[in-house]
């Protein structure tokens, strides 16, 4: 059998199967990271994150973007879980035939981002390759109190999104600013239930959520945030690249979050039991089908 067959999500459930874990693990795979105990009060969160050239960007595009985006997809898994990033190691693949300067941006890109958010660039690995493929490891620190996990999603809660959705690869992919500081205000201000940062799609990390914490939801068609870049719903909903956070919780904390009046959040739907599924509800108030799709490698 092909991997195209048995797909991204398949081949991580088949590998999943075989992974043991000690009791110092809280959290292995499934998840924006994984999370280990650290101190009385902290856990480590581990993430990492592969970009490679012509899946995740282009060749043609500037070196400075593709080297920041490549840390800042990790910064953001460390803000889905509510946690601070603090040090990254960089693995760095690079064809012979690129010049020096093509890689001294590359670098600056990732060590501006980095200097941004005061995280610690500790080592890497160099190696050359048939084209540009950058592997990120990310290590960052989460009060075990503020803990977030896709895993807690109930019943009645309200989702919420950050930002908007759509047309990323058209403009925001390369550029985009990790929700770290959103992340904490709701982590400090909210008992938050769960979250999960929108990479692959609205819809299909939506579906990550309801598959961890077992249970369903319906979203608003009206409600969902679009980008000036989408073209359209079904972009806003499947296309990914935004790299917003997602999140849910109970009722009476999501007033408090609207009232705060910060414009950044915005309610698109609610948690309802495993039975209901996932439902779609259009504009004029129609159950409408949603796509089991979104970026898939696979």
């Amino acid at each position: 059998m092909h991997l195209s067959k048995l797909g991204e999500f398949g081949l991580i459930e088949r590998f999943k199967r075989h992974i043991k874990l000690d009791s110092s693990v809280i959290k292995g795979p499934g998840d924006d990271c994984a999370v280990v105990n650290f101190s009385k009060d902290k856990y480590l969160l581990l993430t990492c994150d592969m970009i490679v050239e012509n899946v995740d960007f282009l060749s043609n595009e500037d070196p400075y973007f593709i080297g920041r985006k490549a840390v800042a997809v990790s910064i953001s898994d460390i803000a889905a879980c509510g946690g601070i990033p603090r040090y990254c190691l960089v693995s760095l693949g690079l064809p012979k035939a690129k010049s020096v300067n093509f890689a001294d941006r590359l670098f600056k890109g990732m060590r501006d981002i980095l200097a941004d958010f005061k995280i610690n660039l500790v080592g890497g690995d160099l190696s050359a390759a048939g084209k540009i493929i950058i592997d990120v490891s990310m290590i960052g620190l989460v009060d075990k109190r503020k803990l977030i996990l896709r895993s807690g999603a109930k019943a009645g809660d309200v989702v919420f999104t950050t930002g908007t959705f759509g047309g990323s690869i058209r403009a925001k992919h390369l550029k985009f600013i990790p929700r770290v500081k959103e992340s904490q205000y709701l982590a400090k201000n909210f008992k938050m239930h769960s979250m999960i940062d929108v990479s692959d799609g609205l819809i299909q990390d939506l579906g990550h959520i309801l598959s961890e914490s077992k249970k369903g939801a319906v979203i608003y068609e009206g409600l969902i945030p679009m980008s000036p870049q989408a073209r359209n719903i079904s972009d806003a909903l499947y296309s990914g690249e935004d790299f917003e956070l997602l999140f849910t919780t109970a009722a009476s904390e999501a007033k408090k979050i609207i009232k705060c009046g910060r414009g950044c959040f915005k309610p698109i739907g609610e948690i309802v039991d495993k039975r209901c599924g996932l439902t779609l509800i259009g504009q004029n108030g129609e159950k409408k089908s949603i796509l089991n799709k979104g970026f898939r490698h696979f």
